[in-house]
């Protein structure tokens, strides 16, 4: 008989049925993430591309707070609007009621500094917790799935010793079949795994590259707005 890993799921038993069907919904789940992932990353890279350039020709903030909300999947422009926002807010803050600003002291441009500095970090930690949202399921399909067909195995090789037993004879035509079906579980669980460990490394690196972005970024703007306010004192 031709090897054929169809019939040998079909003819496994309950258990191990359902460990393949287990496995099957692991790797579905999985293939979509990393097609979805691969979408993500993708817009990701091109709107920030676009926003840096457009942030660094514009003549004013507000020119570029502008720009910022054409770019919804860059980082860096989610980064600057939390920053542009929150600059707003300490100078209505600051303004007195006739609507003239107080002139800043130096501990005033360094509260600003500060709650700038906050808010710019919070930005960036919602950003990398938005980004790599699921990527956790990669990770636990990468080292679970393993064992979970290997479960599948050892109760395939149990009730293969079983039947050998109940039947009282231990040829190889007798126990290579319900052996090579088990074995199946453990192949299965690896041919699941494998996959998601390889992607899920290949978008923790992608991750660590945008993250090393974004901070960069972050210090250009921190020196842009302390330039501006030293340049005002």
């Amino acid at each position: 008989m031709q090897l054929s890993l169809i019939n040998m799921i079909l003819h496994a038993g309950p258990v191990g049925q359902l460990v393949m069907l287990v496995l099957l919904l692991f790797s579905l789940i999985s293939w979509s993430i990393v097609f979805l992932k691969f979408r993500l990353f993708k817009k990701v890279t091109t709107d920030t591309r676009d926003f840096l350039e457009a942030f660094w020709s514009s003549s004013k903030l507000s020119e570029a707070y502008d720009t910022a909300q054409e770019y919804e999947y860059s980082p860096e422009a989610a980064i600057f609007s939390t920053g542009f926002t929150e600059l707003q807010k300490i100078n209505k803050i600051r303004s007195r009621k006739d609507g003239i600003i107080q002139s800043e002291t130096l501990e005033m441009q360094m509260a600003t500094m500060d709650n700038l500095k906050r808010a710019i970090r919070k930005a960036e930690s919602q950003e990398m917790t938005e980004l790599g949202k699921s990527l956790s399921f990669l990770a636990t399909t990468g080292s679970a799935t393993p064992f979970i067909g290997l479960f599948g195995t050892v109760w395939g090789i149990m009730a293969s010793f079983h039947d050998i037993g109940m039947r009282g004879s231990a040829s190889l035509t007798v126990v290579a079949p319900g052996i090579s079906e088990a074995l199946v579980a453990t192949a299965a669980g690896l041919a699941v795994a494998i996959p998601a460990v390889i992607f899920y490394n290949y978008f923790a690196t992608k991750l660590t590259d945008i993250d090393g972005e974004m901070q960069n970024f972050s210090t250009d703007f921190l020196n842009l707005v302390e330039r501006d306010m030293i340049s005002r004192t």
